[in-house]
């Protein structure tokens, strides 16, 4: 079963602004297929989720998207462009756990690495370049923070403050990997309302998720296991039988699931 974004039958499809294309997208690594032949259309600003177990090819689907790795075959265009033609439209919020909290740099410090791609490595920030990132940390609530080392925040602070770089870059596709890892309820739900805040600004959401409870929280889904089991609205492809086929019959997580579905079903 694959799915694409349930649209307004009565809207011409050529309003529709497309900002993510994948197109049969493969990748192995030593010759073992991590990803078979993944597509999809993200439409602009939209957030979707992916989920699936471990080893589904979750990372693997980001770093090709970043063009970090190279696919076996397929195709990634975001407006229609080539990540080499438009990387500075594309921000990456990483995993918590994947970045050296030593290296010595403040919470300024980092939002303003977001200006890197507009100024080259030789260009120098000036004032205007300081008050945009000031700005970005306004939006996402952490500008009392700027002077603070990064590692001094906690986890859901540090997550912000890359969001606020990516703003600070002035990226329109953000990937968001596993952004609620450690985080409490309450600010789940201020990262939730900050991605809310984003999309209706028109910016575009990949997020990488484990948790399947916070399913009804995207306005798209994607079920991923090597390949695309579903893609969708969340009401509509999160059935049980679609959970079985991306988890593999694990009920133990399923059942992480059974309060959602009740709500789609």
């Amino acid at each position: 079963m694959r799915l694409g974004p349930i649209l307004d039958p009565a809207m011409p499809q050529a309003t529709i602004d497309i900002a993510i294309k994948l197109r049969d997208l493969t990748v192995s690594y030593e010759e073992k297929p991590v990803l078979r032949s993944i597509s999809m259309d993200v439409p602009k600003g939209e957030i979707v989720g992916v989920v699936g177990p471990n080893g589904a090819g979750k990372s693997t689907l980001l770093k090709a998207m970043l063009g970090l790795i190279h696919p076996d075959a397929g195709d990634i265009r975001y407006y229609g462009k080539m990540i080499s033609e438009c990387r500075q439209l594309v921000g990456y919020v990483p995993q918590t756990e994947a970045v050296d909290w030593d290296f010595p740099v403040t919470v300024l410090d980092v939002v303003m690495m977001g200006h890197q791609g507009r100024l080259g490595w030789f260009g120098w920030p000036n004032e205007s370049h300081r008050k945009e990132a000031i700005d970005a940390l306004e939006t996402v609530g952490m500008a009392p923070y700027r002077e603070r080392h990064i590692r001094q925040l906690s986890g859901g602070q540090q997550q912000r403050v890359f969001l606020a770089r990516a703003i600070c870059q002035k990226a329109e596709i953000l990937f968001l990997d596993e952004p609620f890892g450690g985080i409490d309820a309450a600010t789940e739900q201020a990262i939730f309302s900050l991605m809310d805040d984003l999309a209706g600004k028109g910016h575009t959401l990949l997020v990488v998720n484990h948790d399947l409870s916070v399913m009804d929280r995207y306005n798209q889904l994607l079920l991923l296991n090597q390949r695309v089991v579903a893609y969708g609205p969340p009401r509509l492809v999160a059935t049980e039988e679609n959970l079985r086929k991306t988890y593999g019959g694990r009920l133990s997580l399923l059942d992480k699931a059974d309060s959602v579905l009740k709500d789609h079903l």
